[in-house]
């Protein structure tokens, strides 16, 4: 079986998330457990660090597997969905895992796959376990999907665990309030396994302490063990200053820009002073690990410039959490006009997301070329509602196409709204 067969038969045979959305989720750990068992239980060949949260994981999974692998381990990560190819989903010290390797695991377990019918995650989760056991990764970065605690990657025991924020998305799978977001997510924590925790937020800080208290694991709230001062941007990186109460103060530059990261940041810092005693890393790897996130890791797609003059960004942000720490990013730049070229998919509460769009921006509204998409007249019809107001258009390119023929070289382009926005752009 060659790639393109592979990924066109996981694709037409498993029910696929970006693609249906919520009917293509298969319910508890099963399946996974099944596939795992016929394969050896590769979860349990290698040591791993288990990433859940709202916003912020995939970032803080890139950040985490750059500065492992700055310090000189073998690196897996695993993370969803991907942009461009299929192959970003399971990378190795930032390699994409090679196509053939993609084709002949499918080849090998197809029956297995036909007799277990399990989702498309399912699959793409227990190969790259399979992946990563046979390359004898040092350490392996595991994103969660959705949720955490039912999410397929929870088959695993892992050396650490951390949770990123909790917001409201995913509401009619996880819950519908902040608690209880978070008690699925805070399904990831183990017995007796450390626990990092991004940020302290009142209404779910209790959860994870009472989780964490009856499973007896470790709990670290990064932001209470760090102060991080934003120093803004300077030679296209954001300059940071890192307090630790009785320690020398630290400077970092970070090539990830939103100013956002400075969450993240603080989490990965506590993720890896917690296993300093198993993994050692140095404040040089550390500091050369965050200059080169994307291009040590391969990550797109947050607060990416595409282009200057006029400056063109592109990010993932598609809930109500992301766009609000966006758009704060977004105030401290200097541009005449906003120009956003943006779209979202239908099953998601736009009305709290569009309300955070600001009324002043001029707006070129677009879809993905998937069934989750909301069509683009009909989401400017809905933004017109709320006086957002500009023209739609079939496809993200055409819409930015529109944009940069409107602009001057003093305006900022800005597209976001969705991944499957952001992984159409011809230019990524």
């Amino acid at each position: 079986m060659q790639y393109p067969e592979a990924i066109d038969y996981l694709y037409s045979r498993l029910p696929v998330f970006h693609r249906i959305g919520a009917k293509a989720i298969k319910p508890g750990l099963g399946n996974t457990l099944a596939l795992c068992e016929a394969l050896g239980n590769p979860q349990h060949a290698f040591r791993s660090i288990h990433v859940a949260g709202t916003n912020g994981k995939g970032s803080t999974s890139h950040m985490l597997a750059a500065v492992y692998q700055s310090a000189g381990y073998r690196v897996g990560l695993y993370t969803s969905p991907h942009l461009k190819a299929f192959t970003e989903r399971i990378r190795l010290n930032g390699r994409p895992i090679p196509e053939a390797e993609v084709a002949a695991f499918v080849d090998r377990h197809k029956g297995l796959i036909e007799s277990v019918e399990p989702s498309f995650f399912e699959v793409t989760v227990v190969m790259a376990f399979d992946f990563f056991a046979r390359q004898s990764v040092d350490v392996a970065i595991i994103e969660v999907g959705l949720g955490g605690r039912l999410d397929s990657t929870n088959v695993i025991t892992p050396l650490a665990s951390v949770i990123t924020n909790i917001g409201n998305d995913h509401t009619d799978v996880l819950g519908d309030t902040l608690p209880l977001i978070a008690r699925e997510k805070a399904g990831i924590i183990k017995t007796g396994i450390p626990v990092v925790i991004s940020e302290t937020q009142p209404e779910t800080a209790p959860v994870f302490d009472e989780i964490a208290a009856t499973l007896q694991a470790p709990i670290s709230w990064a932001d209470q063990l760090y102060t991080i001062q934003d120093n803004g941007v300077d030679n296209s990186l954001r300059q940071a200053v890192v307090l630790q109460p009785g320690k020398p103060s630290l400077r970092i530059s970070l090539d990830l820009l939103g100013k956002y990261q400075l969450h993240n940041l603080a989490a990965v810092l506590a993720t890896v002073d917690v296993l300093q005693s198993i993994f050692p890393v140095t404040v040089e790897a550390k500091l050369c690990a965050f200059a080169s996130v994307t291009s040590l890791t391969g990550l797109k797609g947050r607060f990416q410039t595409l282009q200057l003059r006029p400056q063109v960004i592109a990010d993932t942000a598609h809930n109500q959490a992301g766009l609000n720490a966006l758009f704060e990013t977004v105030q401290s730049l200097s541009f005449d006009t906003l120009r956003l070229v943006v779209g979202m998919v239908s099953d998601k509460d736009r009305a709290k997301a569009l309300a955070i769009l600001p009324p002043t921006a001029v707006y070129y509204f677009c879809q993905a070329q998937t069934p989750r998409s909301l069509p683009a007249a009909e989401l400017q019809h809905e933004a017109a509602r709320m006086g957002r107001m500009g023209e739609s258009f079939m496809d993200v390119n055409t819409a930015l196409d529109a944009a940069l023929q409107d602009a001057s070289p003093a305006d900022l382009i800005l597209i976001t709204g969705s991944n499957y926005i952001i992984a159409e752009l011809t230019e990524l």
